[in-house]
């Protein structure tokens, strides 16, 4: 599985966390932007992503701003694309189990690194469970 992850300048520090954290673990995050804290515009970067995601060069998507919801708002935009807030454990779940979620979002000024790295795990153990859910994400992009 290929994994992509990106930030604005409030997600940051987050991101290399990250990135560094999960390289230790042998799972490469391949780095998609911004490479400083310097300011930038979190669409521009939520535009970068989802185009990995959406021609298929990626399978999973991390995106990170100051509280997540910037992103995750400019992200969804794309049809196709299904951002979801990962705000506690729960949602970690059912982000992968209901909605299939090809993005995960986080905050960077909001979210402790360790609480981060737990819910992306609960994602990846988790799986789609398709069904009804499919029928309801069908028609987010009809």
């Amino acid at each position: 599985m290929k994994i992509v992850i990106a930030s604005d300048h409030g997600g940051f520090e987050l991101k290399q966390n990250l990135i560094d954290y999960y390289k230790k673990q042998g799972i490469n995050l391949e780095d998609l932007g911004t490479h400083s804290s310097e300011s930038c515009d979190y669409p521009d970067i939520a535009n970068t992503l989802t185009a990995e995601i959406l021609s298929k060069r990626a399978d999973l998507g991390i995106l990170i701003c100051g509280t997540g919801i910037g992103i995750s708002i400019a992200a969804n935009r794309h049809k196709g694309i299904r951002a979801a807030l990962l705000y506690d454990d729960f949602t970690a779940e059912m982000a992968h189990k209901h909605n299939n979620a090809n993005v995960l979002v986080f905050g960077g000024r909001t979210m402790k690194t360790e609480d981060v790295i737990r819910r992306i795990d609960i994602f990846l153990n988790s799986a789609y469970e398709g069904g009804r859910h499919q029928n309801r994400l069908d028609k987010l992009d009809a």
